[in-house]
């Protein structure tokens, strides 16, 4: 009997033990406690594009990532966001990089149907022309786009009493090419040799029309 009750003793202690290290690691609640609400994820908002202060003046944030707010380039690129304001100078230099890789490519290839969609008449003439001409000595191209090594936009102009607008861009592309004559023979380039490609185009369009494309309406080196 003596053994026993030494037993329950013991198992009282441990139990009491028990007890007393729970209270100290959860603590207590004293009366009644409104069960916690599981606090919903937030969902972060749209990216503002919108102006914020730049430099002490009043700057758009998407200009500023592009060209010199202070410059007239930036004047005029803000202008054309207040003629349109949908425009973004970023999503224009991304589309401004697809479209240098495509009409280079089509020049190279010789596809003046996609010139056309793309060049204002002049310069389709002068790019046509090349074309042309290179078809009449049988010669032909075979040319693989690496990639763009350098995008900058270096000037802009906008009309106030047309809204068109113009956006001048420096592209450095590099891409393989080799010019072939009716026997296969290269008669220019090398398919092994990266050659970097400078060109200066401006590419104009209407704020605020109904058509979203802009068109290369001058080209330089």
């Amino acid at each position: 009997m003596g053994s026993q009750l030494i037993q329950i003793l013991v198992l009282a202690g441990v139990a009491l033990f028990l007890i007393l290290r729970l209270r100290d690691v959860l603590g207590t609640r004293d009366g009644y406690e409104k069960p916690l609400d599981p606090k919903p994820m937030s969902t972060p908002g749209p990216r503002d594009r919108g102006f914020e202060v730049i430099d002490g003046g009043t700057k758009d944030r998407d200009i500023a990532d592009h060209v010199d707010p202070d410059s007239p380039a930036a004047e005029a690129l803000l202008k054309m966001k207040r003629a349109e304001p949908g425009f973004s100078v970023s999503e224009f230099a991304h589309g401004a990089r697809q479209a240098y890789e495509m009409i280079l490519m089509a020049y190279e290839n010789g596809e003046l149907d996609t010139l056309q969609q793309f060049l204002a008449p002049e310069v389709y003439e002068s790019f046509s022309t090349a074309v042309f001409a290179r078809a009449d000595q049988g010669l032909t191209v075979d040319a693989n786009f690496i990639g763009i090594r350098e995008l900058k936009i270096v000037g802009a102009e906008f009309d106030e009493d047309t809204n068109e607008g113009d956006i001048t861009l420096r592209f450095v592309g590099e891409l393989t090419s080799v010019v072939r004559n009716p026997d296969g023979e290269v008669v220019e380039g090398d398919a092994t040799e990266i050659k970097r490609q400078k060109d200066t185009w401006t590419f104009s369009r209407i704020m605020g029309s109904e058509s979203p494309n802009w068109l290369l309406v001058a080209t330089g080196g």
